[in-house]
Order: C-alpha cells, then sequence, then structure tokens
C-alpha cells in the first residue's frame, strides 16, 4: 500500500468547479502575461521568431491546462476517526495528518474568483506551526459543514485530554 492511499473508507475530492475555474485562470493569465513578449519579438526582430515564440507560449499553455488537471486529482481528505488526512501534491506529494485534538482555529475563506464559483477554502490552525494544513476548492457549504464537523470534532478530543 502506497503511503498516500491511506487506509480510510474514502477520499473526498475537491469540486469540479475549482478545476474548472484553476483552467480559466490558465486561459485568462497566461496569455496576458505571455502575449506581449511574443508581439515584441516579433516586431523587432523578424516575424516568424514571434510566431515561434507564440508557438512555445501557446504549448506551454496546453501544458498547464493538462497539468492542472493531474494536480486537481491528487488533492484530497478524508475524515478519520480521530484525525483528518489531507493529500496533495503531483511530483512532490505531501500527508498531512491532523488530530481533531491538536485543531485551534478551523477557518472558512471565499475570495472574489472563488465566491463566483461558490467555493471556499478550509484552514486549519493546529498547536504546532508546522502542520497547518489547508483544502482548497470546496464547495461554500461542504466548507461550511466540515468546518462546523471539526471544531466540534476538535472540541471532543480537546475534552478527552
Amino acid at each position: 500500500m502506497e503511503t498516500f492511499d491511506a487506509p480510510v473508507d474514502s477520499w473526498h475530492p475537491l469540486s469540479p468547479r475549482y478545476l474548472t475555474m484553476k483552467r480559466l485562470m490558465i486561459l485568462i493569465v497566461w496569455p496576458i502575461l505571455l502575449l506581449p513578449a511574443c508581439a515584441a519579438l516579433g516586431w523587432f526582430h523578424e516575424w516568424w521568431s514571434g510566431a515561434v515564440l507564440a508557438a512555445l507560449c501557446a504549448g506551454w499553455i496546453f501544458y498547464r491546462w493538462h497539468r492542472m488537471g493531474r494536480v486537481y486529482r491528487q488533492w484530497g481528505y478524508a475524515e478519520r476517526e480521530t484525525d483528518l488526512y489531507i493529500r496533495e501534491g503531483l511530483m512532490w506529494r505531501r500527508l498531512t495528518v491532523v488530530p481533531y485534538g491538536r485543531m485551534q482555529v478551523v477557518t472558512v475563506n471565499s475570495g472574489p474568483i472563488e465566491r463566483h464559483f461558490g467555493l471556499a477554502t478550509v484552514t486549519l490552525e493546529t498547536a504546532s506551526a508546522g502542520t497547518d494544513a489547508t483544502i482548497p476548492g470546496l464547495p461554500q457549504a461542504d466548507a461550511d459543514m466540515l468546518r462546523d464537523r471539526l471544531s466540534q470534532l476538535g472540541e471532543q478530543q480537546a475534552v478527552g485530554l
């Protein structure tokens, strides 16, 4: 069994709207950043050099689009009896185990773009600064329920100490 396939009943994936949001950001941000360089190279140098750079930029955008799908599929969280597992990472995988009794603050954040897609990010702060964790791309209602559930489990575990 691989470390990142933890012995849990089921991993909860992120919302598919998170993948849509991230891919739209790739399609909007990268061309804005790269097209001026392509135009400038074509304008001040040979026309074909700008075209070659534009083709390379299109390849880069395609790569980022495809990679985002793979990164999205690696994210997940699983609730266990005494702790929460969070997995992430494509090349460098990371499995974070957060005991409920160590949680101090559970917050739900949602910026304007996330709100447009109905998403939120759950942030967990623990007694140890090295184990703070985030779960991005959850539907707002699921994020609120997870926050409430984790807060309740954290209080129960803290009382049992």
